[in-house]
């Protein structure tokens, strides 16, 4: 009987056949191991093969640095499906997204931050786990960034926006008492443009340029339509509207700043988005005494041409192109993104249902004034101020107008609205006109708010009339 083994219970003789035969085995399936660990990563690759084929790519990733805030915007072909935290030590805002293009992305937001940008430091992406894209936002200071999505809307598609804004924001009325100068208004080192000389065909003498029209400094408001992530209008030779409204508004401020007793204000001095009820505010804010938008118009056919001056209406617009040019004007938070859930204590200022008759009545004869000296310009496109419901001219207590300067869409004014020496001379237009206002309508001999003190300043209340 053979010997056995009785912890196993497993005669030894075959014991030592069965450990024969397991090594044979272990040969026999080594080359299969192998094999399949080979076909393993085979298929893992083609599974993340296929996953970064399935991956969404970035259509397009836009930064607008500005003194206020600096947007970023990622825009995708369809909602993207993202979460958005913030971390410290260093500050940085955190974007993860799910099956984003990775390589789209860093292409996308290679050598978009300048070094000036006040509040971002720089963009990076990596691929933080397996289906996950992370895009950090490195912040220069503690801030208060705020994200929101946009639906598709005329060349855009959606639109992930990420708003940084500083901690602390930025008061226009504290920046305009820093900004202001120690000499005498109009002795600045601005660059000179000529004024309006005197109109023979009309027998109209520029109102005496070295005489102040007020007994105090006078602010004037000069808003350039549209920027940012709204363009504007767009002339058939590639021209927008956003870039000839500022480089107008800038020459008007430059007249504006030239004059005794006068300062202007613009709403943006650089390429980013201003909504509408914050142009408004940081007029009110500044205590403006009047507010100017620039704007270019268009329309589908190409022979509309002129110039137009519109007040607000509050009861119907006294056109129906008015009416049209006020609701095109008034998509632009739609078209440049408005955050529809921020708080802001400034733009809470303007939601005041108040009447606006003086107001507009003031608006109506300011607009008079600049369409008359338009006229000497260009072609005017409607002889008489027309009115209609503009957001942007609904300051209750300021007189506001809209100066469409020229048809964008149309090639003839296009070039001009390109031409320097033309932005001048409807600059100069503009400057004049408000002139000849104040001279028939001076302002009140009191103070102003902005030359007192921050703490004596009165705080500008909302007042709500309910139904």
């Amino acid at each position: 009987m053979p010997e056995v083994d009785r912890r196993a219970s497993v005669p030894l003789g075959k014991e030592r056949r069965g450990l024969g035969g397991s090594r044979a085995l272990v040969r026999a399936l080594s080359v299969p191991v192998r094999v399949w660990s080979a076909l393993a990563a085979l298929l893992t690759a083609l599974v993340i093969a296929h996953a970064a084929l399935a991956a969404e790519p970035v259509r397009a990733v836009r930064v607008w640095p500005s003194t206020d805030y600096s947007r970023v915007t990622i825009e995708l072909a369809s909602e993207p499906r993202h979460t958005v935290s913030m971390a410290s030590n260093p500050d940085r805002l955190v974007v993860d997204f799910e099956g984003l293009d990775l390589d789209s992305l860093s292409a996308a937001v290679a050598n978009k931050v300048r070094p000036d940008d006040p509040y971002i430091a720089q963009i990076r992406v990596g691929q933080f786990k397996p289906g996950v894209v992370r895009l950090v936002i490195d912040l220069k200071a503690e801030s208060k960034p705020q994200a929101f999505l946009l639906k598709p809307i005329g060349d855009y598609g959606h639109r992930l926006v990420l708003d940084v804004y500083p901690a602390v924001p930025v008061d226009p009325l504290l920046a305009l008492l820093e900004d202001r100068p120690s000499k005498p208004a109009g002795a600045g080192d601005a660059p000179r443009i000529e004024p309006w000389p005197l109109d023979t065909r009309r027998g109209r003498a520029a109102p005496d340029r070295d005489k102040p029209l007020a007994h105090r400094m006078v602010t004037v408001v000069v808003d350039a339509g549209h920027g940012g992530e709204d363009p504007g209008a767009k002339g058939r030779r590639g021209s927008r509207e956003k870039q000839v409204t500022l480089s107008i508004a800038k020459r008007l401020k430059t007249l504006i700043d030239a004059e005794p007793n006068m300062r202007a204000v613009l709403t943006r001095d650089g390429d980013y988005f201003v909504p509408l009820q914050a142009r408004v505010a940081k007029a009110r804010r500044v205590r403006a005494d009047l507010f100017v938008s620039i704007h270019a118009d268009a329309y589908i056919l190409p022979h509309a041409r002129g110039a137009s001056v519109f007040a607000l209406s509050e009861r119907g617009a006294t056109s129906a192109a008015a009416n049209w040019l006020a609701k095109r004007e008034n998509e632009a938070d739609l078209i440049g993104g408005v955050n529809l859930g921020a708080k802001d204590r400034y733009l809470a200022q303007t939601l005041l249902d108040l009447s606006q008759t003086a107001t507009i009545s003031d608006s109506l004869k300011l607009g008079r004034a600049v369409l008359d000296e338009l006229g000497d310009v260009n072609a005017l496109h409607k002889p008489h101020v027309e009115q209609a419901g503009f957001a942007v001219l609904k300051a209750p207590d300021i007189p506001s107008i809209l100066v469409e300067t020229a048809f964008i869409s149309n090639p003839d004014e296009e070039k001009k609205l390109n031409d320097s020496a033309h932005q001048d001379r409807v600059a100069r237009a503009i400057v004049a006109g408000i002139k000849r206002y104040f001279a028939k309508n001076p302002p009140s001999r009191g103070t102003l708010a902005t030359d007192a003190p921050e703490e004596r300043l009165p705080a500008l209340v909302p007042v709500v009339h309910r139904n």
